[in-house]
């Protein structure tokens, strides 16, 4: 996770409502016989691992903190900005963005309050900049943070935000979900603590969104109730509980019994189950998650290239997609979006187990009695982790029959969401060899969180803990113009030399499902971030 705002692009969402004959609950309504008028039950695999955003790293928590924060930005289906704090979006013609880039004015909403009553002022949004950039403080990430000098806020209506230097991504940062992209936190609870890190609010938060979080009952549901002091006024649903349910046949039963009303990621072998359930609307379209293995630079035999190269080059990744992933899902070139106007031209890694079994040759690993290959005592054996679903696992077996050939041993070692993705955990804490799992990004192309040596964890989310020189330099030199031209040409080196390294390897752009009770309306699925985005427009 990283922190990104994609360009602005479409993205097409078809929606097929499947065998929706009605069945009246009362006679009149019009409603199905098992929906509950006012209260919506999610379905989710996952449960968030923080709901302070400041140190969550799970979709899970960018989708709750959707429901119950209100960001400076919100993004629409299409990734655009949309005001919520701010009353508009700054631009050069409107005076919000100055000449020399390095000043951005935020217009902000009158009469804002947190849940609690408070006051939600320009100095929430300050003391959220100071708290990010207090070393006390473990961040997760602070890229496009560090690059304000100072915030001035001259009245409740205006905040002055000063770059020490141009920053194209700096709106990013303000935006609803997202690697470092945090909303304004409450300064009247928060600003006597000396850190975060612990505090109450990171698993109980007052909200500022449409929604109050009334229980958090762990492994179980996370239950909403209105929050009746929104900006917007009161949403339209009476209450959403959010079930976790790990296991992903059990979520579609669910589905099947009406015990839950939507699951927003339908994975990618149930969608057929799906096909001709009554009642059912089944919404598909291209989400900005790309899905990766990721490769840990600094193990041991991962530090050669060419032992990294090997990996991209001995595994099919065409027929994992097709058989694994029943073809549903766009592969991946790079992780900057096919539609985005700073999309790369970048070849796909060929499958050639001769060529890679010529690269662990001149790496100078040879196979040893077992087969696999060793170079004096360092032996190619490696453990892949991801998170407990069986997709992933019948994944990563695939991965390690088609490596065992090149004499590559992997070990599968998976992890809950919530541990993996943890700052301590075996991704940020940089203990594993291998990991399979999906990103996300937003509008703007701003990858430099990722692929820079100076955001290695703890500093930033740079887990593949590759310092290169000139991935750093590029990710940065495009972050620093506002000429879409000239960002282009350094993200088409940049992910030039991403291809060349072997940090990772790109492998597909989600099809995105969401099935739901087609009582529900107002539901509109975003190809950025989360769909919760509009969550006070939806009725049932």
């Amino acid at each position: 996770m990283m922190l990104r705002a994609r360009a602005i692009v479409a993205s097409v969402i078809m929606i097929a409502c499947i065998g929706c004959a009605r069945v009246s609950s009362d006679g009149s309504s019009g409603r199905h016989a098992w929906t509950h008028p006012g209260h919506l039950t999610v379905g989710s695999s996952d449960e968030p691992d923080n709901l302070n955003p400041m140190y969550a790293h799970t979709d899970a928590t960018d989708a709750v903190d959707a429901l119950i924060f209100a960001p400076v930005f919100r993004y629409d289906t299409h990734g655009e900005f949309v005001p919520e704090l701010a009353t508009v979006v700054p631009t050069y013609a409107n005076g919000g963005i100055a000449k020399d880039n390095k000043t951005i004015t935020l217009h902000w909403r009158e009469h804002v309050t947190w849940s609690d009553g408070e006051p939600l002022t320009p100095r929430d949004l300050r003391f959220t900049w100071r708290a990010i950039e207090n070393k006390h403080n473990n961040t997760k990430l602070s890229a496009g943070w560090d690059d304000i000098s100072a915030i001035d806020v001259p009245d409740d209506r205006t905040a002055i935000v000063h770059l020490r230097r141009a920053n194209a991504g700096i709106l990013g940062i303000f935006g609803g979900g997202g690697g470092a992209a945090y909303p304004p936190l409450p300064e009247h609870l928060l600003g006597k603590l000396a850190d975060l890190n612990t505090a109450a609010f990171n698993a109980n938060p007052i909200s500022s969104g449409p929604w109050l979080l009334k229980a958090w009952n762990h492994a179980s549901s996370l239950e909403f109730t209105p929050n009746d002091r929104y900006w917007r006024g009161r949403p339209k649903l009476d209450a959403i509980s959010w079930h976790i349910v790990p296991n992903p046949d059990v979520l579609i039963g669910q589905l099947r019994t009406h015990e839950v009303d939507l699951i927003q990621s339908v994975g990618d072998g149930k969608v057929r189950d799906l096909s001709n359930l009554p009642g059912l609307t089944l919404a598909r379209h291209r989400s900005a998650n790309w899905r990766r293995l990721a490769i840990n630079c600094t193990r041991p035999g991962l530090r050669d290239v060419r032992v990294r190269r090997a990996l991209a080059e001995a595994i099919d990744w065409d027929h994992l997609n097709a058989t694994v992933y029943h073809g549903i899902n766009e592969r991946a070139h790079s992780d900057l979006p096919p539609d985005s106007w700073a999309a790369p031209t970048v070849p796909f890694y060929r499958h050639d187990l001769a060529g890679a079994k010529r690269l662990l040759d001149a790496a100078g690993f040879h196979p040893g009695p077992s087969g696999t290959r060793r170079n004096g005592t360092s032996e190619l054996h490696f453990n892949i982790s991801a998170t407990n679903k069986p997709g992933n696992e019948q994944a990563e077996v695939q991965m390690q029959q088609e490596l065992r050939a090149v004499g590559i041993e992997l070990s599968i070692k998976n992890y809950p969401s919530s541990l993996l993705f943890a700052q301590n955990g075996p991704l940020y804490g940089g203990t594993y060899d291998l990991e399979w799992s999906i990103d996300t990004n937003a509008p703007d192309p701003d990858n430099q969180g990722e692929w820079s040596g100076d955001f290695v964890p703890p500093k930033g989310a740079n887990t593949s803990f590759l310092r290169d020189p000139i991935l750093t330099q590029t990710s940065d030199a495009a972050l620093r113009t506002f000429d879409r031209a000239k960002r282009k040409a350094l993200y088409q080196k940049e992910e030039t030399r991403i291809h060349e390294l072997v940090p990772a390897v790109f492998f597909y752009w989600q099809t995105a499902v969401a099935a739901y009770n087609d009582d529900l309306k107002g539901y509109r699925p975003a190809e950025y971030i989360t769909d919760n985005w509009n969550s006070w427009e939806w009725s049932l």
